[in-house]
């Protein structure tokens, strides 16, 4: 045929070879992001055989973008992060502080500019919230506290990136760039930074005070026409014209303005449809930018500079998760959290693809220095499952190697053991109660009601002290560690209650509690089928299972309607 193909020759090749590189990726226990950018090497410019048009794969690209973080901000929420606030929010700008002067001074140290070497340690400082998101909902913890805590530290660290996509722009030419924007080159630095948060200032509380009401609205007018496809393209045409209006009215990123688009998105009814709907679209040019990533990747780079990758890589694995773990150690958090935490920063992603991608636009970094942190991407992602299989092995051995880890665990904070005046009836007979968040506030309530004496075992500090305050009797800690469930009296207590998703210590808090009480009942909470049918088989545990429970009370009012209208 006459026209031209290039569009469709890139979306094929891309997808196609996306599909088939991660499904052989997934089939070797790695996340399919590694096969999505080798996917990206093999169509690139710097690999023999088909090479794809780069300007449609970059415009694919921004596109990816744009969704990649209507994504973020659709699912951001500040709830969830203002719960671990005390430990995420400055234990995530520490560690940045710390990657970014790692990985600057091996900039500095290899001859390069202070302002590359400084866009280059930003870059190593964040990891990919999509390798995190799926390998903690792979091990079952996601909605555990630990994963909050990771979750929780990766929002902060998107946002401030975000910022920094924001700043990097006007403050390009500090650093030995070219500087863009609506200001002058010639203006004083000051005067360019003032007008720039101005109009993101301005842009902020746009879509604070309109776009939180107008869209909520149009979401509704557009639900009320019954088509699905409409509401589809509302949230679509949403994302992409938002982010492209930002960046033509205010001057701001695309990122910042789908991220915007999302949070704004988010404030509606129909936020979790949102979501839903627009999935496949978002992962499919998700997969597009990570395609597209992957061609800017040059190989070679790996036999003419092993030693600089591997000092990448050692900045991202080693010197991140150390300083990360350090800082959780120094918030007196367990030591099972904080190689959690260590192990979910090993590994750097989709914004450190942006700053890389921004940074050589903008002549801040050179193009060797984008191929080393997709070379450090490249391998960190693939390794990253494996540092999470270590925690458990890696905790037990420094448990019984090193008496300092030991003494971690056995810390003397006030919050882990019960006040000395605590009442005689929350010390016998009660309920031990693991986990105080949707379902176990509902089931200390039914106790409250019944005049049952519980204690609650927490893993969120602040949350400990709220309920100190309140008159609750509870203790701070992982009820995994016999020293927790011991502060809370379990040796005399009757039943022990779990009503946390955390799948991977539940067997541990049950053999304590069956040691320190061989006659105590216990009562678990599942989402995982497989899982609840082992502990029913294995254990004398009563085991309810969400979706079951859920399907038994539809079931029941479902028959008491239809016996009611014979």
């Amino acid at each position: 045929m006459p026209h031209s193909v290039s569009l469709i020759n890139t979306i094929a090749a891309g997808l196609g070879l996306a599909l088939v590189f991660g499904f052989l990726a997934v089939r070797l226990r790695l996340p399919a992001l590694v096969g999505y950018l080798l996917a990206g090497v093999i169509i690139g410019p710097f690999t023999p055989g088909f090479v794809a048009d780069a300007g449609i794969a970059a415009q694919l690209a921004e596109i990816g973008v744009m969704l990649l973080m209507f994504g973020v901000g659709l699912h951001f929420s500040l709830d969830d992060l203002l719960a671990v606030r005390k430990i995420a929010l400055p234990g995530a700008l520490a560690q940045i502080a710390v990657a970014t002067l790692l990985g600057g001074a091996l900039a500095i140290w290899w001859g390069w500019s202070w302002g590359e070497a400084l866009v280059f340690g930003l870059a190593l400082s964040v990891a990919s919230t999509v390798v995190l998101l799926r390998a903690l909902e792979s091990l079952g913890i996601l909605d555990s506290f630990t994963g909050r805590i990771a979750v929780g530290w990766l929002v902060v660290e998107d946002l401030a990136m975000v910022l920094v996509l924001v700043l990097m722009p006007p403050l390009a030419g500090a650093l030995d760039g070219h500087a863009t924007g609506a200001a002058d080159a010639a203006d004083p630095l000051w005067q360019t930074l003032g007008l720039t948060l101005l109009q993101v200032g301005g842009f902020v509380a746009l879509m604070l005070v309109v776009g939180r009401r107008a869209f909520p609205w149009i979401l509704w007018q557009v639900t009320r026409t019954g088509s699905r496809e409409l509401f589809t393209l509302c949230v679509i045409a949403a994302a992409v014209s938002i982010a492209f209006a930002s960046a033509a009215l205010f001057g701001v990123s695309f990122a910042l303005g789908a991220f915007f688009a999302g949070m704004v998105m988010r404030e509606s009814e129909f936020s979790h449809r949102a979501a839903q709907e627009s999935l496949p679209l978002r992962d499919a040019f998700a997969v597009l930018f990570f395609v597209s990533v992957g061609m800017l990747f040059d190989p070679s780079v790996l036999i003419e500079r092993p030693l600089q990758v591997l000092a990448v890589v050692a900045v991202i694995v080693l010197g991140k998760s150390l300083a990360a773990c350090a800082l959780v150690l120094a918030f007196r958090y367990p030591l099972g959290t904080a190689l959690t935490v260590s192990a979910s920063l090993a590994q750097i992603g989709e914004f450190s693809f942006i700053l890389a991608g921004l940074g050589v636009s903008l002549g801040v970094l050179p193009a060797e220095g984008q191929s080393l942190i997709l070379a450090g991407a490249l391998i960190s992602i693939a390794t990253n499952p494996l540092w999470f299989s270590l925690i458990t092995p890696l905790q037990k051995w420094l448990h019984a190697r090193m008496p300092l880890a030991r003494g971690v665990e056995s810390r003397d904070h006030p919050l882990a053991e019960l006040p000395t005046t605590t009442e005689a009836r929350y010390l016998s007979r009660q309920v031990v109660l693991v986990g105080y968040g949707r379902v176990g506030r509902r089931i200390a309530a039914e106790l409250e009601a019944n005049d049952i004496p519980y204690v609650v075992a927490e893993q969120n500090r602040e949350l400990v002290e709220k309920l100190r305050e309140a008159g609750i009797a509870a203790v701070w800690g992982d009820a995994a560690e016999p020293a927790v469930l011991i502060q809370a009296h379990i040796a005399r207590a009757r039943v022990l209650v779990v009503a946390t998703p955390d799948a991977l210590n539940v067997r541990q808090m049950m053999e304590t509690a069956r040691t320190l009480n061989p006659a105590i009942e216990t009562v678990i909470r599942s989402h995982n089928e497989d899982e609840a049918r082992l502990l029913t088989q294995q254990t004398t545990a009563t085991v309810f299972l969400g979706e079951h429970e859920l399907a038994q009370a539809m079931a029941r009012d479902v028959v008491r309607r239809a016996a009611a209208a014979a």
